[in-house]
């Protein structure tokens, strides 16, 4: 824990020192403001892949706002059509219905939880030491544990588990997806996405068309009959049949194919990007400064547009919509 706080208190630093330097991007042209399509019922406080939380208690899906109440202090991790996974100030995996009734379910860890997922009666979950671990929903009990190497500092994007039918995916924290059996209880097998040092836990994975990517914030994997990786500095990461799109620390748009064949790249400038979406025949930036760039597929044609936000909000991704604040444009 020392070595961490170390990292991040350095990285802190590296960063307070640049900003009186730092340039930010400025597009040449701008189309048009990209007007905002709806409000919120109050501004976002936490955000996760899956959902997010908002300052009143109530959470936000990608399918919009719930009216389901969430606790003050409790620490949103994951949610899916049935459950609202979250931590309590105690340390305890506390899951809230999805439908809003009052039968929470609580397993009582008394340790920090890093990710983790539900589907009917399995509970999986990554512990912030990076042990994995199988419960019983409905007896709470432990059916499986498998520890790996604790990392010494992480993003603060962590993936989820992911289940692939009876297959349980542990997306690690030191760059390693472990395959488990839930009906076996028993490690098939384990893939390296990345081998960096620090901040090397997996942000985001999904599976199309039995092709899987997985990105940390070094490198990208796709795997189906082959395993293909590159390297990149990750900020953000989009994911179609068609194709993979990426964001990088270097204010690049670049398109691969869903096997990392390298497509095409477009550079903005000091461009720090915040949230990445594909519609249809675009792909769509949104900029930190304040700016959505729209962008066809193949990079080669696209818009820029004001977008009414500041620089430090929190972001969630819905279906089709960017969530900011409190409210939310409509890309569709």
């Amino acid at each position: 824990m020392k070595l961490s706080t170390i990292v991040l208190s350095l990285s802190a630093v590296l960063f307070l020192s640049g900003c009186s330097h730092k340039e930010v991007y400025k597009p040449e042209n701008i189309k048009g403001e990209w007007r905002n399509s709806g409000h919120l019922s109050s501004s976002i406080s936490q955000t996760t892949q899956s959902a997010a939380l908002l300052d009143n208690g109530h959470i936000l899906t990608k399918d919009g706002e719930k009216n389901i109440k969430i606790p003050e202090d409790y620490r949103l991790i994951n949610a899916n059509d049935e459950w609202i996974i979250t931590e309590s100030p105690e340390k305890n995996l506390v899951l809230f219905p999805e439908d809003g009734s009052d039968a929470k379910v609580t397993f009582e860890l008394k340790r920090q939880v890093a990710a983790a997922s539900i589907q009917n009666d399995i509970v999986a979950i990554l512990f912030t030491n990076n042990e994995m671990a199988l419960y019983s929903l409905e007896s709470k009990k432990l059916l499986f544990k498998e520890s790996s190497n604790a990392p010494i500092a992480v993003d603060s994007h962590i993936a989820n588990p992911y289940f692939l039918k009876e297959l349980v995916l542990f997306l690690t924290l030191d760059g390693k997806i472990v395959i488990v059996n839930s009906e076996t209880k028993q490690v098939l097998r384990s893939v390296v996405v990345s081998s960096e040092e620090y901040f090397n836990n997996i942000t985001y994975m999904n599976v199309i068309d039995n092709n899987l990517v997985a990105s940390t914030d070094s490198a990208v994997l796709a795997l189906s009959q082959k395993e293909a990786r590159e390297k990149y500095e990750i900020r953000n990461i989009a994911y179609a049949s068609d194709g993979i799109w990426l964001t990088t620390k270097q204010g690049e748009i670049i398109a691969l194919t869903p096997t990392l064949q390298f497509k095409a790249k477009k550079k903005f400038p000091f461009a720090h990007f915040v949230g990445l979406s594909v519609q249809n025949d675009r792909v769509y930036a949104l900029e930190q400064e304040g700016y959505m760039i729209a962008i066809t597929k193949n990079l080669l044609s696209y818009d820029v547009y004001d977008v009414d936000m500041d620089s430090d909000n929190k972001i969630f991704l819905g279906d089709g919509r960017f969530y900011f604040d409190d409210r939310y444009i409509t890309i569709k």
